[in-house]
């Protein structure tokens, strides 16, 4: 039996680089983020899904949807964003189990599903154990308005469309605190790594 790690943290908390370092190590990654992307390009049931509920004018020239602007719409209206999550998330779901499928029929052993929202979403069913990426919160601000320059006002708020670090911290089998250097993540990533006798 495969084992399926969930890895999830928060918005610019370093679980992308945590996940990097999963997948330099040989481990398989079922990226949520990347599902999102491709499961509303043109052509998929959810892009059609997308513009039946938001209209034409969210799209860019070229017919790709723009994110920029479907993103300003639903973080600042909780009704909208439940009903682009209503629309995104099954689909991210079958994209993600589908990979799931593909890497244990390809005789991983372990499974890493990288999901942003895991707890949020309740998604923890889709997993064996889960890893959380914590950062102090004024760091994840911080981090945030510099890496999307964003104001603190905005900041702020996509910090808080999610569910707080400390909260999460309750809910995870092993917590990687992520304020130190990336020397002290990687060797926190390995020590996890030992004691749960994760093999790629």
């Amino acid at each position: 039996m495969a084992m399926i790690i969930g890895l999830t943290g928060g918005i610019a908390s370093g679980k992308s680089t945590v996940s990097a370092m999963l997948k330099a190590k040989g481990y398989t990654i079922v990226d949520a983020d990347i599902a999102a992307r491709e499961v509303v390009n043109i052509g998929e049931d959810a892009y059609y899904g997308i513009i039946e509920a938001f209209g034409k004018e969210i799209l860019l020239e070229d017919g790709n949807i723009d994110r920029k602007k479907l993103g300003s719409i639903v973080f600042h209206n909780t009704e909208k964003r439940l009903l682009l999550n209503s629309i995104v998330h099954p689909a991210v779901r079958n994209y993600m189990q589908k990979k799931k499928a593909e890497a244990i029929e390809a005789g991983k052993q372990t499974i890493i599903m990288d999901i942003p929202l895991l707890f949020e979403s309740k998604l923890t069913y889709m997993v064996d154990k889960t890893i959380l990426v914590f950062v102090d919160p004024n760091i994840q601000k911080e981090r945030l308005m510099k890496r999307n320059h964003l104001s603190e006002e905005d900041a702020i708020a996509r910090i808080r469309s999610q569910m707080p670090l400390k909260e999460k911290i309750q809910l995870s089998d092993a917590v990687i605190d992520n304020n130190e250097t990336l020397e002290e993540t990687k060797k926190q990533l390995n020590k996890i790594i030992n004691e749960w006798d994760m093999h790629p």
